[in-house]
């Protein structure tokens, strides 16, 4: 199977507005921002979804939260709401999990 789209921006095969990056996860720029501030937290370990997630990987998710934590102390957004769609009849168009960060006027619920 040949890498996802998040697969190749974490591995820099493509472009994409880098926010934060740590050993475990990347957070860039979503191009299609469903409100003011939207930035995608990924798991630089390849996960489908949540529904995938083994008991192992229990660091990997408490990274993410972490992150958006410290991406939104950067950015001084004061509040946020986090999203994780699961499933394409929740809203999951790339097949590798990820955390939506959102704060300012939303436009839509991603």
């Amino acid at each position: 199977m040949p890498p996802c789209l998040f697969c190749k921006i974490v591995n820099k095969e493509l472009s994409s507005e880098i926010v934060y990056e740590s050993e475990k996860s990347l957070v860039f720029k979503d191009i299609h921002p469903k409100a003011d501030f939207h930035v995608l937290i990924v798991p630089k370990k390849h996960i489908e979804s949540a529904n995938r997630l083994e008991f192992e990987d229990k660091d990997l998710i408490m990274e993410m939260f972490l992150t958006a934590k410290e991406v939104a102390l950067q950015n001084q957004l004061g509040g946020y709401k986090l999203i994780i769609n699961v499933g394409r009849k929740a809203g999951q168009l790339i097949d590798h999990l990820h955390l939506h960060l959102l704060a300012g006027k939303i436009k839509e619920i991603v």
